[in-house]
């Protein structure tokens, strides 16, 4: 799968999942409700940059803190293509994939986007380019594409029952 879009900097290092989601808006279970309080503790600006195809582009231990699956779900109700970084806290990563949002780490890569750089990752490969310069990852495995494919793990698990 390739994926393409438009570079958009989430600031920082550490970023916690308390600022990206505050938690007065975790009662809120509609991912289309949930979008008007992304970012919403760290810039609310960076809605404004979020344009049609965004990669989001993040830095050291992105998605740290709480397990908020409403940061994930509200990146996709914002249309957010896959979230390009340095390094990810652990359930944060897997939330994404969970949720069936792309998430790929990449330090070089991510050090090199900016805001409106243009971005494609072909998933199946690990090959990222960042305004025509070729970096590498580890690509995503296959049953997580699946599953990222599904729509997240439960529509993933529900089309595995169904097979049997």
């Amino acid at each position: 799968m390739i994926i393409e879009g438009t570079g958009v900097v989430v600031p920082g290092t550490n970023v916690d999942t308390d600022v990206l989601y505050p938690g007065q808006f975790l009662n809120i279970d509609d991912p289309a409700l949930m979008k008007p309080y992304l970012f919403e503790g760290l810039d609310p600006t960076l809605r404004d940059r979020l344009g049609e195809d965004p990669i989001l582009v993040t830095g050291v231990n992105f998605g740290m803190g709480s397990s908020r699956e409403h940061v994930p779900q509200a990146m996709k109700a914002w249309g957010v293509r896959c979230v390009l970084g340095h390094s990810f806290a652990r359930i944060f990563h897997r939330n994404c994939i969970n949720l069936g949002l792309p998430i790929v780490t990449a330090p070089e890569a991510a050090a090199a986007a900016g805001d409106g750089s243009r971005i494609a990752i072909d998933t199946d490969t690990g090959v990222i380019e960042v305004d025509g310069q070729r970096f590498g990852a580890a690509p995503i495995p296959a049953f997580m594409l699946d599953m990222i494919a599904a729509g997240g793990l439960v529509p993933y698990a529900q089309e595995q029952l169904a097979e049997r």
